[in-house]
């Protein structure tokens, strides 16, 4: 590079970059918002739905069954239909689903039942919840998928 190229080069304005935290403050200010609201209807299902020690919590198995059968849905339809603003993903996403359903009460409801001495419920939760949350994401997906192309002209 020439002396006059280098100087052309340096003599450049930079675009002005925001801080990390100001770009990234709408996205973490959405996310809590959302968990919020995620987190405040599964408790509310809770409430309405209580498990009696050592039998198979049905509330925490239907919230995570239901909420990856959301976020199977809402993926197709944010990827394939609707250009979302950037922050509908986190809100909704990550946080109102994130916030509802929950793996970390799964597990402590596994290990509830493996102490109280109900291991093959335990096991059997496991599995099927696994199954379940899987098929609920799959199915949604493909029928999500079949609905909008049947609509398209």
């Amino acid at each position: 590079m020439t002396a006059p190229e280098a100087e052309s080069v340096r003599a450049r304005p930079h675009p002005t970059r925001q801080p990390a935290w100001r770009t990234q403050a709408p996205v973490v200010v959405v996310v809590a918002l959302g968990g919020a609201l995620g987190a405040t209807a599964r408790y509310a299902l809770s409430l309405w739905w209580p498990t009696p020690p050592g039998h198979f919590p049905w509330a925490t198995f239907w919230t995570n069954v239901v909420g990856c059968a959301v976020i199977g849905v809402f993926m197709v339809v944010i990827t394939d239909v609707w250009a979302a603003h950037r922050l509908v993903r986190p809100f909704f996403g990550t946080g109102v689903l994130g916030g509802f359903t929950t793996f970390s009460t799964y597990a402590v409801d596994i290990q509830r039942l493996v102490d109280a001495g109900h291991p093959r419920t335990g096991l059997a939760y496991l599995a099927a919840t696994l199954l379940a949350a899987l098929a609920a994401v799959w199915l949604a997906v493909t029928a999500a998928r079949r609905v909008l192309k049947w609509r398209q002209p």
